[in-house]
């Protein structure tokens, strides 16, 4: 283990150096991996329509390649997954990611090898890089990795197979042996898809391994976590694995869970928040003290963002490259990518905190926000509120979502339906926080509520324990990266889950 560590140490060592220079010089490198990118496809069939071996600078870019999405890119991705190739991207793609939205309605990005290699793969390198030049006398490779991840399946299109699945599985599948050394559990369980039978094995399979670090998202690995501590009759995660060092988490908001994870960990154990998604991985944390990201500029995405104000507005909804953003303005982000995405609009709102590096947070979604009555609440407002309430009220929140209460023509309130770890020491005044929370932090919420003339104070009911654990089940979402909308315009998800409770 010594010279594990010391060849470990070394590359880590050379990656930093990587990393600083694009700190360092982060235009010159995305208009590198813009010019890569445009001359890897120019002889694809998107590559022509577009003319691509014309482009040479990004003002060409954004004028003759249209912003696209699903929808726009999804004839070209149903010929690839049925065998076509050369249609986005110049290698063979064999690979999807498919999307985890709680609706019947399906994605599948493209998963191509430069995109595992040059993304995926050196992002998993980036978690455990950045997290030893933080803790020098980290004793990391001593142990292993827990990976908690979903599965995948074989489509087959006459004589030609393609595979689908989540995008953790399609990673763990296609590990190179230098990183499978160090994950756990065995292939064979990690890729089951039954989620339940899996969580047994896994528990069975890790409750007496040496794990010094665990990736995952929040809600599955706290279930995966009391699995564990059941078994082994132990109270605390610190008493099964003494020797973890990190927790490295993304798909959702960690701050509804850091009260529950603080209460099984050890206080050496530190949080790493990563972003990534089955079109990509764009950012992680890189200092101890924050949990903004740094976002990584040398994955093979070049990318552009559109002010979340100006976004489906016609003229106004002009996009800009990263020497254009400012801080504290929420911005969609647009990507270009080596998996063949084309100026593609992700989904996500992202804040810059800092432009120098360019450091950022997860504001929400361009679709996952609340504004039926003019609110524009968006996700992150609900998660820091609802953090801020638990605090205050020594509560713990294991699940919620919130949707609109309609009462009269224009005038309503927002149904929180909260599944508790823990619950408030005094309810009225948890709801009384929440409400003023969201009052500071959004202003459009704050002219809303005055006077209830629009919106009443926040209507929170508390759901039975495992109601949304049975309707992800219902729904054949257990486990993976399945996760339940934080807010919703609709009450479909709502009144399902009231139907359950």
């Amino acid at each position: 283990m010594p010279i594990l560590n010391s060849i470990a140490s070394w590359l880590m060592k050379k990656r930093m150096h990587q990393i600083e220079l694009f700190i360092k010089y982060p235009i010159d490198v995305q208009q590198e991996w813009l010019s890569s990118l445009l001359s890897s496809a120019k002889q694809t069939e998107y590559g022509s329509k577009y003319n691509f071996s014309e482009i040479n600078n990004y003002e060409s870019f954004r004028k003759n390649v249209p912003l696209t999405d699903y929808e726009s890119l999804k004839p070209f991705i149903e010929r690839t997954r049925k065998g076509e190739q050369n249609l986005l991207w110049n290698s063979d793609i064999k690979w999807f990611a498919k999307s985890s939205g709680t609706t019947d309605k399906s994605k599948f990005i493209p998963v191509t090898d430069e995109s595992l290699d040059g993304c995926h793969y050196n992002a998993g390198r980036d978690m455990v890089t950045l997290h030893c030049s933080n803790n020098p006398e980290t004793k990391l490779f001593t142990g292993k990795n827990l990976a908690l991840g979903g599965s995948f399946k074989t489509d087959q299109f006459g004589s030609h197979n393609s595979f689908h699945g989540d995008v953790s599985a399609i990673i763990i599948q296609n590990l190179p042996a230098w990183a499978d050394f160090f994950r756990a559990p065995d292939v064979s369980i990690a890729l089951m898809d039954e989620w339940e039978s899996k969580l047994e094995k896994m528990a069975k399979s890790m409750m007496n391994e040496n794990v010094t670090s665990i990736a995952g998202v929040p809600s599955w690995m706290m279930v995966l976590l009391k699995r564990i501590m059941e078994m082994k009759g132990a109270s605390t995660i610190a008493e099964v694995w003494p020797n973890l060092e990190v927790y490295f988490h993304g798909g959702v908001s960690f701050s509804p869970y850091q009260e529950q994870y603080n209460k099984i960990f050890s206080p050496k154990v530190n949080y790493m928040q990563m972003y990534s998604a089955s079109e990509g991985f764009f950012g992680i944390q890189d200092q101890l003290k924050s949990d903004d990201m740094l976002l990584m500029l040398d994955y093979g995405i070049f990318y552009e963002f559109i002010e979340l104000d100006h976004l489906n507005k016609g003229e106004t909804q002009r996009t800009i490259h990263l020497d254009d953003v400012r801080t504290g303005i929420d911005y969609a982000m647009i990507i270009t990518s080596n998996a063949g995405l084309w100026r593609y609009q992700i989904g996500d709102v992202i804040q810059f905190t800092s432009t120098n590096p360019y450091r950022f947070r997860i504001s929400g979604r361009t679709k996952q926000y609340l504004n039926v009555f003019g609110e524009e609440l968006m996700v992150h407002n609900a998660d820091s509120a609802i953090a801020s309430a638990c605090e205050k009220t020594h509560a713990q929140v294991k699940e919620y979502t919130v949707a609109p209460l309609f009462m009269k023509e224009n005038s309503g309130a927002h149904q929180w339906l909260i599944e508790f770890e823990k619950e408030p020491n005094n309810f009225e005044f948890f709801v009384s926080l929440l409400d003023e929370n969201l009052k500071k932090q959004n202003s459009d919420y704050e002219a809303k509520r005055y006077n209830n003339f629009v919106l009443q104070e926040p209507k929170v009911i508390k759901l039975p324990a495992n109601t949304f654990y049975q309707w992800l089940k219902a729904h054949n979402k257990l486990g993976g990266q399945h996760k339940v909308p934080r807010l919703s315009n609709e009450r479909k998800i709502a009144d399902e889950l009231l139907a359950f409770a």
